[in-house]
């Protein structure tokens, strides 16, 4: 499992304060946690009775690959719901409000400082009654009694629909990157895209399906496009706004190859941020999985922030690269000649969807540029 795609925190230790503090639990039932990231610790937890949640692959396969039951989505009926806060406001308002339709027993919030704890504390001291915060490792824990789906259903996320500059509509969610518009950098590298690519196709971090659909229509000559993204959310709005037969779509990690797949292009906006951090690592190993995915005459189209260094990566895993295009803030790379440097790796429990068809692969959540 990838590392880059997770930003640990002390939940371990915070859960373990809160117990000792006066949290209990009811003595059996499902206890659903939300959204942990993969290198978190729920040891406090009784393993047998959790159920993670998250519609993040990387944390799914990591929760899994450690015998936790896991899902991408939530049902009713839980005795206790644990919430780990994003760092997206509005996304962390949504979980909450998720938690109280789930449970009629305690729900716990716990969050870094850096994700806006003290804002969600401070939202929901005039609306429930709280336990006191227990602070510790920069972020806070605390816990209430559920009030009912009725009492925070004013904090669920309203669907979010997107124009682009030709006046098509992309449907979005919150908690997504670039929820709330077309991202410049993904908007540049469409633009760039020449007419006659043609062949197999992948967008690796596809994202709600912008660059996938401006691909399917600016090349007609496309054959087929395989949509790879980790988050499911994501994955459901592309699956909303890609509605070309072309197009496949997959739920996976993006850094780790699609086994038996050999394409002849590859289109990406990579992430460079977990959580609050900036990590050019990982968009690098965007670069390295577009490599090992690409046939010898495959190409690479790619757009960074100006800032990242991914010029070395790209001579590392391409013969010829250079800059197509670009702006102050956004440069467009293509590389050609993919050079195998390593095995690929591959990863179970491949599921796709195409056409309709049950399916799945991709990438990591957390973004830097991409849409």
């Amino acid at each position: 499992m990838n590392t880059l795609h997770t930003d640990p925190a002390p939940r371990a230790l915070r859960l373990e304060l809160a117990f000792e503090g006066g949290l209990t639990l009811p003595k059996a039932g499902t206890i659903v946690v939300l959204h942990p990231r993969a290198t978190e610790s729920l040891a406090p937890l009784p393993p047998e009775r959790v159920k993670v949640v998250t519609p993040h692959f990387p944390d799914h396969a990591a929760f899994s690959a450690r015998g936790y039951n896991c899902a991408r989505s939530a049902e009713p009926g839980a005795t206790a719901v644990l919430v780990c806060l994003p760092r997206a406001r509005a996304e962390g308002l949504d979980l909450i409000a998720e938690a109280c339709a789930l449970t009629d027993g305690p729900i716990i919030i716990d969050g870094q400082k850096t994700d806006g704890v003290d804002t969600i504390l401070k939202a929901l001291r005039p609306r429930v009654a709280l336990s006191e915060p227990i602070s510790k490792g920069h972020g806070k824990i605390f816990w209430f009694r559920s009030p009912g789906a009725a009492a925070l259903a004013d904090w669920r996320a309203a669907p979010i629909a997107v124009t682009d500059d030709a006046g098509q509509i992309f449907h979005t969610s919150a908690g997504l990157f670039s929820a709330a518009g077309v991202d410049p950098g993904s908007a540049l590298l469409a633009a760039s895209l020449p007419e006659g690519l043609a062949g197999e196709a992948v967008d690796l971090g596809a994202g709600w399906g912008y660059l996938s659909a401006a691909l399917l229509t600016r090349a007609p000559k496309i054959k087929v496009l395989h949509l790879v993204e980790a988050d499911a959310r994501a994955l459901d709005c592309a699956r909303r706004n890609v509605t070309d037969p072309r197009a496949v779509f997959h739920w996976a990690d993006a850094t780790l190859p699609l086994p038996g797949l050999q394409t002849d292009l590859v289109i990406m906006n990579p992430p460079f941020h977990t959580g609050r951090k900036g990590q050019p690592g990982l968009g690098i190993a965007f670069i390295r999985a577009a490599a090992a995915l690409l046939r010898p005459s495959g190409q690479l189209w790619l757009v960074a922030n100006r800032h990242l260094p991914y010029e070395a990566a790209m001579a590392a895993s391409f013969r010829r690269h250079e800059e197509v295009a670009g702006t102050p803030a956004f440069k467009v790379l293509k590389g050609e000649g993919p050079v195998r440097a390593a095995a690929a790796r591959s990863i179970p429990g491949r599921e796709r969807r195409s056409t309709g068809q049950a399916g799945s692969h991709s990438t990591s959540n957390p973004r830097g540029p991409r849409g």
